[in-house]
């Protein structure tokens, strides 16, 4: 049998156990927190006054913070390219007996939470008035009409390990910038951030428990599909990003250096998420593996030691990129 026809017959396999999934990893509608719940209640009568208080707060924030803030957004509001990407995935098919297959239905639900992602922190930054929306707006378009090519072609197994690396990324980021925001005493923000982390790291335990799966049903492919993904390296789903009138991916690196100087996220956090995912699937002790899927893991064993022997010796600007999106603040 073909490769891609066991992935698809381990796929199938899983797809039984997708009403667990969303019963253990997703929330009801009902009873998850939605955006409004962390806003100025525009029907209330101390709307105006709430929003005044927002932002006098919001002008403590230090230049980089915003640039991460605003990054950060508008990897969230890029969510229409992450679902259309996932459901071209084998295995994951919309269109079965109308509604799609179980795996469908999985994609859908994981989408509508993290779509409440970038509704709250989209309002927030419009509250703030320290930032351009229209710059926003403009390069979250940008990005979603380019796109994104994380390296997985429509293969479940890579796309599981980028899932699991990405969503426990997303985790350190919000929670990192919810951490700065109440350092700076902007508590409310602090409080919006830290349950966007929350979510991110229930779907991070999601989909490194379908790669756990995996590894029980087909260890050596699974094997060889986390060695693809950790050696080409992760690259972020913004990896596209771009200010207005600028060329394509333009804008990332600037971003990724407001990112680590002020910690956010560092290169150091990187090679911390690829040894977390190398402890949680147990790589040393599983079993079964074919030759090529041994070398493999012994390249996985060694990689995270090697990898931070190079962010050692990365060196970030100390002079913050001012972009589109900012204006330093007005003493």
């Amino acid at each position: 049998m073909s490769i891609k026809n066991i992935r698809l017959e381990v796929m199938q396999f899983l797809e039984k156990n997708v009403d667990s999934f969303v019963e253990q990893y997703l929330i009801p509608v009902e009873k998850i927190w939605q955006p409004s719940d962390f806003l100025p209640d525009s029907q209330g009568e101390n709307f105006f006054e709430e929003v005044k208080e927002l932002r006098e707060i919001a002008k403590e924030l230090p230049y980089d913070f915003w640039v991460t803030l605003v990054g950060d957004t508008i990897t969230e509001e890029a969510l229409p390219t992450y679902e259309s990407w996932l459901m071209d995935v084998e295995g994951i098919d919309q269109q079965q007996e109308g509604q799609g297959n179980g795996w469908a239905k999985w994609v859908r639900q994981w989408t509508g939470e993290e779509n409440r992602h970038g509704d709250l922190l989209n309002k927030y930054l419009y509250l703030s008035g320290r930032v351009n929306m229209r710059e926003i707006e403009m390069t979250t378009q940008h990005l979603i009409n380019d796109g994104f090519d994380i390296g997985t072609g429509t293969d479940p197994y890579k796309n599981f390990v980028y899932t699991s690396f990405q969503e426990l990324a997303t985790y350190v980021s919000h929670n990192r910038v919810a951490q700065m925001a109440k350092k700076f005493g902007d508590n409310k923000l602090s409080k919006m951030c830290k349950m966007i982390a929350g979510d991110e790291m229930r779907h991070h335990h999601a989909y490194s428990e379908f790669v756990t799966r995996i590894f029980q049903v087909d260890p050596s492919e699974m094997m060889l599909a986390f060695q693809y993904m950790m050696k080409q390296k992760i690259v972020m789903p913004a990896h596209f990003l771009r200010e207005s009138g600028q060329k394509i991916s333009s804008a990332f690196e600037q971003f990724s250096d407001s990112a680590q100087r002020i910690g956010v996220y560092t290169a150091n956090d990187y090679v911390e998420i690829m040894q977390k995912l190398i402890n949680k699937w147990e790589i040393d002790k599983i079993t079964n593996l074919s030759d090529e899927a041994e070398k493999a893991r012994d390249f996985l064993m060694k990689l995270p030691a090697r990898m931070a022997k190079i962010s050692e010796r990365i060196v970030i600007p100390k002079e913050s990129h001012i972009f589109k999106w900012v204006e330093p603040a007005r003493l």
